[in-house]
């Protein structure tokens, strides 16, 4: 029998502060998200009093939330306190990831000739040039112009545009771009007959999912070109993007094929804290009743629920990365 445990530490003006007394921690990852966020739920009041937090925890402190079993700790959450909210008998702690930071104003500017890369790069140097831009995913824009906006409404159109899984590593202050189910964080396996609690996974072969994909790009002279990838008669997808190149339209349109038509699985598993798992983790799953779906699919989300009852996680897969 494991014991549940938790840390929590919050860094206001240099100092840090534990947090002792918590009713829930949810915590949600996703790479088709911006942003991991968590939300620490207290009760508003201990032994008939009420909790004062205002001087320790405030917008901007630095949060760090480890959970696991027994002495065993595992760092699940690293970013900062982007709200304190009084509600329903209790104190919530929203806290969002490092695009907490990049919510902050940058310099309008006219790029030609430019990429993802050099988007992104200009952003970092602007908000915070100790962040490291892991990028490989590299769709080039005649011109991409930011006007009047924050490094998140940039991170935003580029993930829009590009299909890219934009993301942070707060705690290693890493800016991620990368083509979708391709960056690899780990592994893990789940028997539905051992470790998993609960399944709502429902398996999508890609013969029954026809799609066709149409990119359209509008040129720096104004004409539009586009490309189209996929089945022919098959549900119809158009996206429509800034100046990209007209070589990467076929990129962005893959990556979207991808999302939307390969043997994947629709749904989620609920299982507990071990193993450990993030999103861009492989799952490799086994079902003695219906072998024919085992394989190793791409982890696209994962949200993780504490309290004094236990810990919970909800993995949710993707497509099927190989047998």
């Amino acid at each position: 029998m494991y014991n549940i445990i938790w840390d929590i530490k919050f860094k206001t003006n240099g100092t840090i502060y534990s947090l002792q007394t918590v009713s829930s921690i949810d915590i949600e990852c996703s790479v088709d998200n911006l942003a991991d966020t968590a939300v620490i739920t207290l009760p508003e009041a201990v032994m008939n009093q009420v909790l004062n937090i205002g001087n320790e925890v405030a917008r901007g402190s630095e949060v760090v939330i480890k959970a696991g079993y027994d002495k065993t700790l595992q760092a699940e959450f690293v970013g900062y306190v982007l709200d304190v909210a009084s509600n329903d008998s209790s104190l919530k702690i929203m806290c969002e990831d490092a695009l907490f930071i990049f919510r902050k104003a940058v310099k309008d500017v006219e790029l030609k000739n430019t990429n993802v890369s050099k988007i992104a790069d200009y952003l970092v140097k602007q908000i915070d040039p100790s962040f490291k831009l892991v990028c490989d995913y590299d769709i080039s824009y005649e011109k991409f112009v930011i006007h009047q906006a924050t490094a998140f409404d940039v991170l935003k159109k580029l993930a829009e545009e590009t299909k890219a899984n934009i993301y942070f590593n707060t705690e290693k202050k890493e800016l991620h771009i990368h083509a979708p189910y391709l960056e690899k964080g780990g592994e893990v396996i789940y028997s539905m007959q051992r470790n998993v609690e609960k399944s709502s996974l429902e398996f999508k072969k890609a013969l029954d999912r026809k799609v066709e994909v149409t990119v359209e790009s509008t040129n720096v002279a104004g004409k539009i070109e586009s490309y189209t990838a996929g089945t022919t008669g098959g549900d119809k997808v158009t996206l429509k993007v800034g100046s990209v190149s007209k070589v990467d339209l076929k990129k962005i349109a893959d990556a979207e094929l991808i999302r939307r038509s390969a043997d994947m699985y629709e749904g989620a598993i609920d299982t507990w804290l071990i193993p450990f798992v993030q999103p861009t983790y492989t799952a490799k799953i086994k079902d003695e009743d219906y072998p024919e779906k085992d394989g190793k699919y791409y982890v696209v989300g994962v949200n993780t629920s504490v309290s004094e009852s236990g810990g919970k996680r909800t993995v949710k897969l993707g497509i099927k990365v190989s047998v």
